[in-house]
């Protein structure tokens, strides 16, 4: 069920690495400052292109901007044009559509160059969060879903790529799920993310507006907040075993999931944004691997990859707990048509990732003390 090896690098992907220092372009990350666009904007600007990163700081975080500084060369980070603003203000996201060079003193740099490819991140996320206030989660995800829309199609962007969520499954009980057949949403947060691919549909036929979304499959990785009700089960888990805390599981443990490491979704995205396909645009694509583990098995694989460091976990077991509403049985991606259409291959299984982010995790979440 958890393949040991990665999988071959995508030979579009590891072209497009090359291409792109040579060609640089300038990109949009809204909700740079959070999980998944810290990441993007670690490797865009490492790939020296020109940024522009937007974020209100409802979910993201100062700390990973900060992170992300001391990864890149003082030039690169110089490449970076930071607005701190909310989506859900049009102003804010029409000032965003271009970078200016603020923050360097290269003239070189300093001119203005309008946004070529957005990566829309932004959303408020969590299934129980939308459960527990719809109103705010529908503001950030329609209403600024929208804004960004109406800005990047004012502002001529030659593609939209946005975070689209499996949750729009819904209760489809199909697996492998498939990109056109999805079922009823099971919670507001789903709703959304529903909205936001009809919206983009409709910006598409309208109005010739080229978006690509991407429905994430359980995302995990380095930068991932563990703090909060709403944290995402690996560095949750993570950081209670470091600390000798207690790891709860929803249901019996068999639940399974489609676990996919954040390199993957930083290929997808870039993938996305540059796709030459003549069927890519306008389309929405599963990022996972296409493997299923269950809560069980994702446990112990974070158990065994932290007891060498923390002996505490030897023995160590979890505790469980009813089920979770809102929450599907299981999830599968078949990712055939991202790699029909994208060139996508996923680089990292479940293991390589949890191995791969395991310094960070403990880096990070050694120095953050008990909850």
């Amino acid at each position: 069920m958890m393949p040991t090896q990665p999988s071959v690098l995508s030979p579009r992907y590891s072209d497009l690495l090359e291409k792109l220092p040579n060609e640089p372009r300038t990109w949009l990350i809204t909700g740079v400052a959070g999980f998944i666009g810290c990441n993007l904007l670690e490797t865009l600007l490492k790939l020296d292109q020109r940024v522009v990163g937007l974020d209100n700081f409802a979910t993201g975080h100062r700390h990973n901007l900060e992170q992300i500084r001391a990864a890149v060369t003082p030039a690169q980070w110089a490449r970076l044009q930071f607005i701190e603003g909310d989506i859900r203000n049009l102003d804010d996201c029409r000032r965003a559509m271009t970078w200016t060079g603020a923050g360097t003193q290269s003239s070189a740099l300093a001119t203005q160059h309008s946004v070529d490819f957005v990566l829309h991140q932004a959303a408020l996320g969590s299934v129980p969060r939308s459960l527990e206030d719809p109103i705010t989660t529908n503001g950030a995800n329609i209403d600024g879903f929208l804004n960004m829309l109406v800005a990047a199609r004012d502002a001529k962007v030659a593609r939209f790529v946005y975070a689209a969520s499996s949750s729009t499954y819904g209760d489809h009980p199909g697996l492998p799920k498939v990109e056109d057949r999805i079922g009823k949403p099971l919670s507001p947060y789903a709703v959304t993310k529903l909205v936001n691919e009809q919206y983009a549909e409709v910006f598409a036929r309208a109005y010739g507006f080229r978006t690509i979304g991407l429905r994430y499959f359980n995302i995990f990785g380095a930068h991932q907040d563990p703090e909060g009700a709403y944290a995402a089960v690996v560095p949750k888990w993570t950081s209670a075993m470091i600390h000798n805390e207690p790891v709860y599981i929803n249901g019996d443990g068999e639940t399974s999931r489609d676990f996919c490491y954040i390199a993957n979704t930083v290929q997808a995205n870039l993938l996305a944004a540059t796709a030459e396909h003549p069927d890519a645009a306008n389309q929405v694509y599963n990022v996972a691997v296409g493997d299923r583990t269950t809560l069980n098995d994702l446990f112990e694989a974070i158990r065994a990859t932290l007891e060498p460091r923390f002996p505490h976990l030897k023995g160590f077991k979890p505790v469980y707990r009813d089920f979770r509403a809102g929450d599907v049985r299981h999830s599968l991606a078949d990712i055939g048509k991202a790699r029909t259409l994208l060139g996508y291959a996923p680089s990292h299984r479940i293991r390589e990732g949890l191995v791969e982010a395991m310094d960070w995790y403990v880096n990070d979440l050694s120095g953050r003390g008990g909850r």
